[in-house]
């Protein structure tokens, strides 16, 4: 079957699909709301896998690549509490220590994409670390749905104070050259947003598509921004005006894109959000950023 796109979808079921997947409405709340538009041999359910990710038809790094060494990785929680869990993944032939980056999850834990954007960014001649919020809870449960209930009922304090902890340690790997960036996206696009005002020492943070964080912290932030937005994200980009007003005043190094007639997730290729035009660009924008803020000068 050929994979569809944003525009085999009408806006009400692409609307829906969003307030679904951020836990606004319940999957069967979701399957009513898009019943309407069920047409013969094309039920809500049908409607709904189409919708849904499709991890092994994306990948675009194998997880045996031999250019990678991927793994495993864990690092200390605050006060002892626990461990922060998550995949590690270095390039195996390099030259001098490499820059670090952070990948934040969405909504639904270390999934198979975001390992895959791991390796991505590995390829780029980065290490890259990918935390699961949902290590305390056995892990990804390799389900979407279960995965987002789990994702609800998590400590957000213990995991974003988990999340910096593990920011520390990487900033003094061994291996690394003591410059760390943040990328994350939704999600883990806010908590991108979020370590910027707090980590003094982050080197560089690239949230796709994140919740802005309150005005009154935009001050803290001393890492260089890349904002990446869509045009017809109205949750996230309707705030942008507040957030770009905030940066401003606050003298904060930025650069923010809005993409024109895209919707949240864009970059996500697993699902028919994905919009290959804006992605590429948003992607190479967030290699050349990385290369400029986290290379040794």
């Amino acid at each position: 079957m050929q994979r569809k796109t944003i525009r085999d979808f009408d806006p009400e079921v692409i609307k829906a699909y969003d307030e679904y997947a951020h836990g606004e409405i319940s999957r069967r709340g979701f399957l009513s709301r898009i019943a309407r538009f069920a047409v013969t041999g094309l039920s809500a359910e049908v409607l709904l896998a189409a919708l849904s990710p499709q991890f092994a038809q994306a990948e675009q790094v194998s997880p045996d690549d031999k250019r990678l060494q991927a793994g495993r990785a864990e690092f200390s929680s605050p006060d002892g509490n626990g461990k922060v869990k998550g995949y590690l993944v270095k390039p195996v032939r390099h030259t001098g220590k490499l820059p670090v980056v952070l990948i934040l999850h969405e909504n639904r834990g270390l999934n198979p994409h975001i390992q895959d954007i791991a390796r991505r960014v590995a390829l780029d001649n980065f290490i890259a670390f990918a935390p699961d919020a949902l290590a305390p809870l056995g892990g990804y449960p390799g389900d979407e749905d279960k995965a987002r209930e789990l994702f609800a009922t998590l400590d957000q304090t213990k995991t974003r104070e988990d999340i910096i902890a593990a920011a520390a340690a990487l900033k003094q790997l061994p291996e690394g050259n003591g410059k760390l960036g943040v990328v994350g996206f939704c999600y883990g696009g806010g908590i991108a947003n979020f370590l910027a005002t707090r980590l003094s020492y982050l080197d560089a943070a690239v949230p796709f598509y994140g919740a802005h964080p309150p005005a009154e912290d935009v001050a803290k932030i001393k890492a260089p921004l890349l904002i990446q937005l869509a045009e017809l994200d109205e949750r996230i980009t309707s705030g942008w005006p507040a957030y770009e007003t905030a940066l401003k005043a606050a003298g904060v190094n930025y650069q923010a894109y809005i993409y024109p007639g895209v919707q949240h997730a864009f970059n996500n290729d697993t699902t028919p959000r994905y919009d290959e035009a804006a992605a590429k660009l948003a992607w190479q924008r967030t290699i050349a950023f990385f290369n400029q803020y986290l290379r040794d000068s």
